[in-house]
């Protein structure tokens, strides 16, 4: 399975140029998550929101690798297209997810529970 679809780093690409100005201007924006990726044998999930647009490769977004402390941060799609779980499986795109509210609603929530729910 393809990590990521043209349409979805497309959105990625243009919340990361969005949040770059806003950046520059002093304030920040709270994207929808755009994808969620997960690993199905090892308890991973992230919840991605934007791409770098100076590096495409780092992407921004709620990272939760199953150990209790989800967090905002940032993450190679190089490095998560070589993560394998316990069983080899590789991180996988939750095809079924629709984000419902902005990213800081579920690290408020994650960060409530321990993990992303």
């Amino acid at each position: 399975m393809q990590l990521l679809t043209k349409d979805i780093e497309r959105k990625l690409r243009k919340n990361g140029e969005a949040q770059k100005i806003a950046q520059a201007e002093d304030r920040a924006l709270d994207f929808f998550p755009v994808v969620k990726l997960f690993t199905p044998d090892a308890g991973a999930t992230w919840l991605l929101t934007e791409l770098d647009p100076d590096d495409p490769d780092i992407a921004f977004g709620l990272c939760d690798l199953g150990l209790g402390f989800p967090e905002l941060g940032t993450v190679s799609l190089t490095e998560l297209r070589e993560v394998r779980g316990r069983l080899g499986l590789p991180v996988e795109r939750d095809l079924s997810f629709k984000a419902e509210r902005p990213l800081s609603s579920y690290a408020a929530d994650a960060e409530a529970l321990g993990h992303i729910a």
